[in-house]
């Protein structure tokens, strides 16, 4: 019987993993990836300043430990060249070998990769991004080589947001670009992400909104002058740029499995191909593209009872997101974007509740801004139709 092999280490790979051993501890089970394999939470990234995480002190477990832990072979550093669906076997590299390896089942759980914009400059090319362990060690690694402190951050996204509250809260002095008007564009209605901003403003982040980098230049020291197209200049010691992530759709649409904005799958996480499942950042379910932790936990033991024999859906009830940002705690659960809603908010002292209500006055999403409006998170979310049934 061949294996069930797994193409990606990150959170999404090693959960699928961990889920599938619960239900069946034998069955051969391979992890293909191309860095090292070090099992570690992604979202400790952007608040590991301020818990005084240093970048060795994230990982989880290296590649041996993990291979132990979950009963399963592990093959780092190896490139996955082709997926050869009919024959259910992959054409790999590793070391300028290549190897065949033959799967009973694949599951796709290849994540994404930051969206980076072309920008003028000799300086261009220093902008750091963070999607990995390796890419905040490096940028860690660079911070601590300066003692100015300026960071400026291109994106006032979800990651941009978090980053620069970290940053801040560790003494460094930040500035975030965004062509959007407000931060947060895509998660909050306006009034909602003006108090965000002014809370964030108040421990001293600088928002520079409604404008676009045009330019980075190594000026002296070591520092950059980055040039902006409504005219200003921000000078930085160190830039980050964080305006979104692409599912990694290439080795997919290279074996024929059809994508949009991610690979597309049923509420089975099957693929258009035969045992080719889809999990994680990369996978568009029943057209929802959800790049968080609670989706992927759901996938995860959906596919483990699919893989083991026991047909799944996945089942997506509504599902908060938690904004780790601090001076201005945030939980969001967007409404869906195919659903007209109009917002009704309570002010509290120390934040706002925000309620998205539907024609049918149904709750379809809220936004809670405070520590007081976090407090309702439970019960709005038990009121919040599932966003994906639990069989359909």
């Amino acid at each position: 019987m061949h294996p069930i092999v797994i193409i990606g280490s990150g959170m999404a790979g090693y959960t699928a993993a961990r889920e599938f051993r619960k239900l069946n501890p034998e069955h051969e089970l391979v992890m293909i990836c191309a860095d090292d394999a070090v099992n570690y939470a992604k979202p400790t990234l952007s608040n590991a300043l301020a818990g005084k995480k240093a970048p060795e002190q994230i990982a989880l477990g290296d590649a041996a430990k993990m291979a132990t832990q979950l009963n399963m072979r592990i093959e780092a550093h190896t490139w996955v060249k082709e997926i050869q669906a009919a024959q259910h076997q992959l054409v790999l590299e590793k070391n300028g070998q290549q190897t065949i390896q033959p799967y009973a089942k694949l599951v796709l759980a290849v994540g994404a990769h930051p969206v980076r914009v072309a920008i003028a400059g000799d300086g261009s090319d220093d902008i750091h991004v963070v999607n990995n362990l390796e890419d905040y060690k490096a940028f860690r690694k660079n911070l601590d080589q300066h003692h100015d402190k300026r960071v400026v951050i291109l994106g006032a996204g979800l990651i941009g947001c978090e980053f620069a509250n970290d940053l801040q809260n560790t003494d460094h002095q930040v500035t975030v670009i965004d062509l959007a008007p407000q931060p947060l564009g895509r998660l909050l209605p306006t009034h909602v992400a003006t108090s965000f901003q002014e809370k964030l403003e108040d421990t001293g982040i600088h928002f520079v909104l409604g404008t676009t980098v045009e330019k980075v230049i190594k000026v002296e020291k070591g520092d950059y002058l980055i040039t902006l197209a409504n005219g200003q200049s921000v000078v930085a010691d160190v830039v980050l740029s964080a305006i979104g992530l692409h599912p990694n759709l290439e080795l997919a649409k290279t074996a024929d499995i059809h994508c949009s904005r991610g690979i597309l799958t049923n509420s089975h996480l099957e693929t258009n191909q035969a045992d080719i499942y889809a999990i994680g950042d990369c996978a568009e379910v029943n057209g929802l593209l959800l790049p968080y932790v609670m989706p992927i936990m759901q996938q995860a033991r959906a596919l483990a009872k699919t893989l083991n024999g026991e047909k799944t859906h996945v089942h997506y009830p509504a599902m908060p997101v938690a904004v780790k940002t601090p001076a201005a705690p945030l939980t969001v659960l967007p409404a869906p974007v195919d659903v007209d809603v109009n917002w009704e908010t309570e002010e509290l002292e120390d934040g706002m509740i925000a309620k998205a209500l539907d024609s049918e006055n149904t709750l379809r999403g809220f936004v809670l801004l405070g520590p007081s409006a976090a407090k309702q998170r439970l019960s709005l979310t038990k009121l919040v139709p599932d966003l994906l049934p639990a069989a359909v």
